[in-house]
């Protein structure tokens, strides 16, 4: 970089946007603080501020969330594009009303009881309905200002070794922690149709990296009572993500899929890394929009999402509780993980195969399961959670409606081998940190 940038302000003012306000969101999502003797990271006390601000209001607020989500298929003429557009419409509608049944507490008596429509209403969906759109703003500082490019350089070497995707591939992994799976897959699938991912790249990174974001994993802690080890949590669940991504990339279905790409990522230049990031990281700070115009676009993004996905999980959710509690499918699939709880002597280890079956519906279900067990279930429930990263709900879907080449079938599999490495992995850890 010169004394001055492309758009001719200051080297210090450029600086100052990649290290300040990227370390706005740093602390905004990663740094815990005590409040009113509660410790947690800032955006939850701001969420829960703003909850307790609006107070019956916030359910109203939901519902009106959910409508607008069933509405919106319709309104942008989406709905006719393909069958799973249709089938989530009519998912979306049963959403709306499993809503108004829970705010008029009316309907059949096995909704109403205090595990089903009343607790994925007042603890999931309106904890979702605010903490997107609150997180969706302070995204802003920590994905706009140089922070993920500067990662992407400095990750690269590890990436084509250990994972098999360039090394830009860095940015759509930490893009979908810090973001959402949906902007993981919208970076994934716009590089893949310019040729610079491969068929098997972009299938790797679309089912490995791109799961559900930091404000969703917030509410899995808050649901299992996990924030007060967020950090722990966290890191330990990304980095069991990524070991189990590994693993799979190496396993069919994806081993098997083609590995051609148009163009191949240039290897950055030997001895000179830690300066190229740098670079790189201030050269996206210097281009990078104002704050305010910044905020405004993450702002409409993440209502946007938040009316995509509150209807599915209302629905998805409530058809996946009553399937739990009324019906043994998710016993008999359950059975298949038991293997991996029985090993490690879990003294309700066939209710926590049970709840990581549940998470192909909708990945809060394993949470919504385990939040009254013991501490070692609770905690490899959150790692599942994220780390098996397909379910029916929404990331399916937003994979089938790209052009990466994968089938229903091919993510079903991938589901089951990361559910039972994400177990074999998750379990050990927490006896080690909790026993």
């Amino acid at each position: 970089m010169n004394q001055l940038t492309e758009s001719n302000q200051p080297l210090f003012n450029v600086w100052c946007r990649l290290i300040g306000l990227s370390s706005i969101g740093i602390f905004i999502f990663f740094i815990p603080i005590t409040i009113n003797d509660k410790q947690s990271i800032p955006l939850d006390h701001i969420v829960s501020w703003i909850r307790s601000g609006l107070g019956d209001g916030a359910s109203w607020y939901a519902l009106f969330m959910i409508i607008a989500g069933a509405m919106y298929p319709i309104i942008t003429g989406n709905w006719r594009n393909n069958l799973t557009e249709k089938v989530f419409l009519f998912l979306k509608w049963l959403g709306v009303i499993a809503a108004i049944l829970a705010i008029t507490k009316t309907g059949p008596a096995q909704l109403q009881t205090p595990d089903m429509l009343p607790f994925l209403f007042e603890k999931l969906v309106i904890s979702v309905g605010l903490i997107v759109p609150v997180g969706s703003v302070f995204l802003a500082f920590l994905v706009s200002y140089g922070l993920l490019e500067t990662i992407g350089i400095l990750l690269q070497r590890l990436m084509q070794p250990i994972w098999r995707t360039p090394g830009r591939s860095a940015i759509d992994a930490v893009a979908s922690f810090v973001g959402s799976y949906s902007i993981g897959l919208l970076i994934t699938n716009r590089v893949y149709l310019a040729g610079h991912y491969s068929p098997r790249e972009a299938a790797i990174i679309a089912t490995g990296f791109s799961t559900v974001s930091a404000t969703f994993m917030i509410i899995v802690a808050k649901t299992l009572n996990l924030m007060e080890y967020w950090n722990l949590y966290f890191w330990l669940t990304l980095l069991i993500t990524f070991v189990v991504t590994a693993i799979t990339v190496r396993l069919p279905p994806l081993s098997r899929i083609s590995n051609e790409a148009k163009y191949r990522e240039p290897e950055c230049e030997t001895g000179h890394r830690i300066k190229t990031a740098i670079q790189n990281g201030l050269e996206v700070a210097d281009k990078a929009p104002s704050v305010g115009k910044n905020v405004l676009e993450n702002l409409k993004d993440g209502f946007i999402m938040t009316i995509s996905i509150l209807p599915s999980i209302m629905s998805v959710g409530v058809i996946g509780l009553l399937a739990a509690k009324y019906t043994p499918i998710f016993d008999w699939v359950g059975y298949l993980f038991y293997p991996v709880t029985w090993l490690w002597g879990l003294e309700n280890g066939m209710e926590l195969a049970k709840a990581s079956a549940a998470g192909l519906a909708e990945m809060f279900l394993p949470a919504l399961l385990m939040k009254d067990a013991d501490i070692i279930s609770r905690f490899s429930a959150g790692v599942v959670c994220v780390s098996s990263i397909l379910f029916f709900s929404a990331s399916i879907p937003c994979i089938l409606s790209t052009r990466i080449p994968l089938n229903i079938g091919q993510l079903v599999i991938v589901w089951f081998i990361r559910t039972f490495l994400s177990l074999m992995l998750a379990i050990p850890t927490a006896l080690l940190l909790f026993s």
